[in-house]
């Protein structure tokens, strides 16, 4: 939570503001003789409200991603996943009109929502790492809204009147999770989306996150966040944050 306020005659300027964020992170990892399952789940949620302005989103996020492998060898398994992606509340873009700020809906909770199925080869040759290979892999890009397209007229890639798109496709979804140093973190997961019918065109994600332990219950985060998807903006989309927050870990 971070919050400002400033007197009417406060010289070095300023805004009042108050922001709030939150995060949920959930794996599991259970293995039996030759059988892996895991399942992650990370929840984000944010605002920001400064004075003058309408409130906006900080972070917003839904991710669920479950994997059953069945090992081959030391180092490889074979896989099939399900994973799902998608948003809490409305996402908005703003201008500003005879000095009145205005927002419109672009995004909102299934619009977009993505559901994704894979199966292939799993390369783990440590805890720390590990790469799947999706040689099958299919995706459904939800927009339940069927207006969204009047403000946002790539509509993620769904045609208009329509509420899901269906595509197939080549995966690589690899993660690092490491402690680099004492009381320090590293995570980061890369995903590469290969559309058969248009390879020339790679969706992909970038996501690194550093923890910095500064007690049991405080820590520092910077997350970090590249995308590249032309069904929704024909550049690269690129976010970062910085918090100091709570921190509570469930016992095993």
């Amino acid at each position: 939570m971070n919050q400002a306020s400033f007197s009417n005659n406060w010289k070095n300027g300023g805004v009042n503001s108050i922001a709030i964020g939150t995060t949920f992170n959930y794996k599991t990892d259970y293995t039996k003789e030759n059988i892996n399952y895991v399942s992650e789940v990370i929840l984000q949620y944010g605002k920001i409200k400064n004075k003058g302005q309408l409130q906006r989103k900080s972070s917003d996020r839904i991710y669920w991603d479950n994997k059953l492998g069945l090992k081959l060898s030391e180092s490889w398994n074979f896989f099939g996943s399900l994973n799902f992606e998608s948003q809490f509340d409305r996402g908005f873009s703003y201008k500003t009109v005879n000095g009145i700020e205005e927002a419109t809906t672009i995004s909102r909770f299934m619009s977009p929502g993505y559901l994704t199925e894979s199966v292939g080869f799993e390369y783990k040759p440590d805890k720390y790492f590990w790469l799947r290979i999706g040689t099958g892999t299919a995706r459904q890009t939800f927009v339940l809204d069927k207006d969204l397209y009047k403000a946002f007229p790539k509509n993620y890639g769904v045609d208009t009147g329509k509420v899901f798109r269906n595509e197939l496709a080549f995966q690589l979804v690899s993660s690092y999770e490491r402690d680099v140093m004492q009381n320090l973190t590293l995570k980061s997961r890369y995903t590469m989306f290969a559309n058969y019918e248009k390879l020339r065109s790679i969706d992909q994600r970038l996501d690194v996150t550093l923890i910095a332990k500064v007690n049991k219950l405080i820590n520092v985060t910077v997350t970090g966040v590249a995308l590249y998807d032309d069904d929704a903006d024909d550049r690269i989309q690129a976010s970062q944050t910085l918090a100091l927050g709570l921190i509570y870990k469930f016992p095993n």
